[in-house]
């Protein structure tokens, strides 16, 4: 059964949503504490999100957005925001569909139906710009072809998906590849950084790794300053 997470301030318009989505067959888990959304999302790990982007406490739009760097799950906006530049925004970080309030209970099942045989196969995809990486078996999917990346550099790649535009220490690097912060040469970190740096530039993909001093690496867009 397909579990949807509703993240919805207004108790009636929650208890509503959830009555239809389990009359339609699916599973329903509604958030009711609006600090740490995308972590309390993260820990439940549903099907789909409904996201309201009028939240106590919380940015609707952070949210999409945080949810985006670390899951690959479908994230569906409905609103009353029914500005152009509002629905723009929400799928520039992710969204991907966005319906606003009031809608029709048919209208709102045949749009969650339809995204979700879209995600059908990808639970495990993270999305960077022009390129998919499968987290389980660290393949990239990048121009139409497919590449299974070493160990260490699939598991490189997803942190540092998972942190966006910010920097990724190096005690988070060792955690990740070795699963400890003690007695890690650095020199073995460098050389794994140098082999995913050469990787990216040989599969021709558009972000490259740069060095952030006192913290640690990010990767960020080509051309883009340092």
């Amino acid at each position: 059964m397909k579990r949807i997470a509703i993240v919805e301030d207004e108790a009636m318009m929650r208890e509503e949503l959830s009555g239809i989505l389990e009359k339609a067959g699916y599973q329903t888990v509604e958030i009711t504490e609006f600090s740490d959304v995308a972590k309390q999302l993260l820990e439940i790990l549903p099907d789909l999100v409904l996201l309201d982007l009028n939240l106590p406490g919380a940015n609707g739009f952070e949210i999409c957005r945080d949810m985006k760097r670390n899951s690959p799950a479908p994230i569906l906006v409905l609103t009353s925001r029914d500005k152009l530049c509002d629905e723009l925004c929400a799928l520039d970080l992710g969204a991907d569909e966005y319906l606003t309030k009031p809608c029709g209970k048919e209208r709102l099942l045949a749009r969650i139906s339809n995204v979700m045989k879209r995600f059908e196969g990808r639970v495990n995809l993270l999305e960077g710009k022009g390129f998919l990486l499968d987290r389980q078996t660290y393949t990239i999917y990048i121009e139409n072809r497919s590449v299974v990346l070493p160990k260490n550099q699939g598991k490189m790649l997803e942190l540092f998906l998972a942190k966006g535009e910010e920097a990724v220490s190096r005690e988070e690097l060792f955690q990740k590849l070795w699963g400890t912060t003690e007695f890690i040469d650095e020199n073995a970190l460098w050389v794994n950084l140098t082999r995913l740096k050469k990787t990216m530039e040989q599969l021709g993909m558009k972000q490259r790794i740069v060095s952030v001093r006192g913290v640690g690496y990010r990767m960020q867009e080509k051309g883009d300053a340092v």
